[in-house]
């Protein structure tokens, strides 16, 4: 194999379009599930493309590099990575398709094909820098006033109240999220499990001020990196995504139904002493984050201990660190401590102690999950066992033991003066890997939601819009884009932008409606009369027609209010904007890629999991 590899425009968009022959088996509401079988027999099955993109064996880098930038996009937004290669396979064809015709190139460059790979990075270029400029522009002059603004004080407002029109629209838009990532059978069950939890914590949060960083916690601002200040429910979306591997417990063998939520917290580790019982009622516990028996001497060896009146006293280190822990566990009682939570294996005489006392220790529990019982409980934790102070103990309402499968766990309540307890979600599956995609999918749409709330810095694009899916926001953007590019206020470079972007874009409803072509023409044509016509109605969206068509209908509905076509379910406006910069970034970035090294020693980097996945390497 030569030491290096010239890329030329066919080697980049034959990779990307292997990626796209992968991905559009599952995409669309008529996509179905891969299956992939792993060096151990296991099979996963799955229709989510992070994941499928992480089950794939790449060895091309270009196919590595756009992986990445999938991972990037889909870790913040939670949504999209398959239209995301679906998007860059489109944009890289239209790219080439009119560099190939650049009439001025050849007189410049050696080779034709050396001009056609300078007007495609040329292009690529130009696509980028208008979209940063103008793109929320667009969106929010032609997309965002034929949607619907959900206001994010939706989530905290109570169980009775859901039935609220902007309750029903943000069910739809996560079983429609749902439906998309896990199929029809159970997206309306997952939507409103998280509906309740969003709920729970929204409230949870109203409730508590803003803290300090606590431990390795830091508990969401209320600004966000952008500057602006963020709602309530951004705020409280944030804290979930942050600490969502504490909040929720797989649970395989069990169907996906008895999913619930559960008051407290589960700390995913066992008693390490005998569990006594008498922890029903209120406890106090404290956390240690280093063994509580020195160890920087060999037992035998000899201390000295300071110097008196009387000279100096010394002891054998044994009897001193014996002496020492019962000191500890002295101070522990008098302050009514019955459970010791520690993020590091303790001694066997430490955990006799404890016995000898009438003290529960769960050892080695994981540090997230540390944090977030200290942030919860609102103490910090023992760094120093000298100093154990009354602000060390924490006051709960219960812990007992809790047998999930074949697992045991802690389970801990918090005590709430204002009757809102906080809560953790147990996520169920016949197998593990289904399982392990069910949390990954709360996750992801927990990011969705996120993203939907946010806003976005100086940008016009109001937070929460949300648009009927079935491609009606690539419509109206195609339809903007065409309008822009006919302004005679514009360049003929811009217009050439807007002409590419506009046809790129229309690849998605294509491949979402490829089963029935009829309807993307139905679609496209409602859509763009509705747009000449823009007065006819108030919008888009029916509040009745769309929430009906969500309760396990799949077929295309008609809003007889606008007179709309559109796919059952939603889109978020925000997310799809992102989408777009990241596409258009990404192409960018494949397109300034001319040469592959081939080196002698393979590297192996970790690739990183999506979503907080804890699932083996497929």
């Amino acid at each position: 194999m030569p030491p290096f590899q010239h890329l030329h425009q066919k080697h980049v968009l034959q990779t990307v379009c292997a990626l796209e022959a992968v991905i559009l088996r599952t995409f669309g509401p008529e996509g179905g599930q891969v299956l992939f079988t792993r060096d151990n027999g296991h099979s996963m099955l799955s229709r989510s493309g992070t994941r499928i993109l992480t089950a794939l064996r790449l060895d091309h880098p270009l196919a590595r590099m756009m992986v990445e930038c999938v991972w990037k996009h889909s870790g913040k937004t939670g949504d999209g990575s398959k239209s995301f290669i679906l998007l860059v396979a489109s944009l890289l064809r239209t790219i080439y398709t009119a560099a190939s015709k650049d009439p001025n190139g050849s007189q410049v460059y050696n080779s034709r094909e050396a001009a056609a790979s300078a007007a495609a990075r040329r292009l690529a270029d130009q696509m980028l820098a208008f979209a940063l400029e103008k793109l929320d522009d667009l969106i929010a002059l032609s997309v965002t006033p034929y949607g619907l603004n959900l206001s994010a004080e939706v989530l905290t407002a109570s169980a009775q109240s859901s039935s609220n029109s902007d309750g029903v629209h943000v069910e739809t838009l996560l079983a429609s999220f749902f439906r998309t990532r896990l199929g029809c059978a159970h997206c309306d069950f997952m939507g409103e499990l998280v509906c309740k939890m969003l709920r729970h914590w929204s409230r949870k949060n109203d409730e508590c001020s803003p803290s300090d960083k606590i431990g390795s916690f830091q508990r969401s601002s209320v600004v966000n990196s952008n500057g602006c200040k963020s709602n309530t429910s951004s705020s409280s979306l944030q804290f979930l995504n942050d600490n969502f591997p504490a909040l929720h417990t797989p649970l395989s063998g069990f169907p996906v139904t008895c999913s619930r939520l559960i008051e407290g917290q589960i700390i995913h580790r066992d008693y390490a002493t005998h569990y006594h019982g008498n922890h029903q009622h209120p406890v106090k516990a404290v956390v240690f984050t280093m063994s509580l028996q020195p160890k920087w001497l060999n037992a035998g060896d000899m201390l000295e201990i300071g110097s008196g009146p009387h000279g100096k006293s010394i002891m054998h280190f044994s009897a001193w660190a014996e002496s020492s822990l019962e000191h500890i566990f002295a101070t522990l009682k008098t302050l009514g401590v019955s459970l010791l939570l520690s993020a590091v294996k303790q001694s066997e005489a430490v955990l006799t102690l404890a016995t000898r006392a009438e003290m529960c220790v769960v050892e080695c529990v994981d540090e997230d999950e540390l944090a977030l019982f200290l942030h919860l409980s609102g103490v910090t934790a023992v760094s120093d066992y000298r100093g154990i102070r009354p602000g060390h103990i924490a006051s709960l309402a219960f812990c007992r033991p809790m047998l999930l499968g074949a697992h045991r766990y802690v389970h801990v309540g918090y005590p709430d003066s204002k009757g809102t307890q906080p809560c953790s979600v147990i996520i169920c599956g016949l197998g593990e890997g289904q399982t392990d995609q069910y949390a990954g999918a709360v996750q992801d749409v927990i990011r969705t939601l996120r993203t939907t709330w946010e806003p976005l810095g100086a940008s016009v694009i109001s937070p929460g819009c949300v648009i009927p899916a079935g491609g009606t926001f690539e419509f109206l953007l195609h339809h903007a884009l065409l309008q822009h590019g006919r302004s005679q206020a514009v360049s003929k470079d811009v217009a050439v932008v807007c002409q590419l972007l506009a046809d790129a874009l229309l690849h998605l409803p294509r491949r979402i409606h490829s089963h029935k072509p009829r309807d993307f023409l139905q679609i496209q044509s409602r859509v763009w009369n509705f747009c000449r016509n823009p007065f006819q109605s108030d919008g888009l969206l029916c509040e009745l027609e769309i929430s009906e068509a969500n309760r396990g209908e799949k077929s295309s509905q008609v809003d007889t209010k606008s007179g709309i076509y559109c796919l059952s379910g939603l889109d978020s406006v925000s997310c799809k904007y992102h989408l777009i910069l990241a596409v258009l970034q990404c192409v960018k970035s494949l397109l300034r890629a001319d040469t592959v090294l081939h080196i002698s020693t393979k590297l192996h980097p970790k690739s990183p999991k999506p979503n907080n996945s804890s699932e083996d390497e497929d």
